[in-house]
């Protein structure tokens, strides 16, 4: 049984690993989620200073899907730390949904 999960898990880090790609962190989807994210979280909780996008958990993949009748083109999962006050914890993970033109469609942060 515990060979069938590793295989299984294997599989999917293949596949994901795949589809996305590492990315500078320059790179205009990071940076128009942290934005959008960092924004949105200071609406809900004004302490917070800062939102560093953990680089190398970033997961950034290319979509072909719609919600509804919205198209969502770019798909990016990760951890992200949520500075309040300087002072940083442990990180949230992340998960930001971006349309046509790099609009952001949400952004969703959530503690592991």
């Amino acid at each position: 049984m515990k060979c069938i999960a590793l295989a299984v898990a294997a599989v999917l880090v293949a596949l994901l690993t795949e589809n996305a790609s590492a990315q500078a962190a320059e790179d205009p989807a990071v940076n128009a989620c942290k934005n959008t994210g960092l924004l949105a979280l200071r609406e809900r909780s004004p302490e917070i200073t800062d939102l560093v996008m953990d680089m190398e958990s970033l997961a950034i993949s290319k979509s072909d899907t719609k919600v509804e009748d919205v198209a969502v083109k770019t798909v990016i999962l990760g951890e992200a730390y949520i500075a309040r006050k300087e002072k940083t914890g442990k990180p949230d993970r992340f998960v930001c949904l971006l349309g046509d033109k790099g609009k952001v469609l949400l952004t969703f942060f959530t503690a592991q």
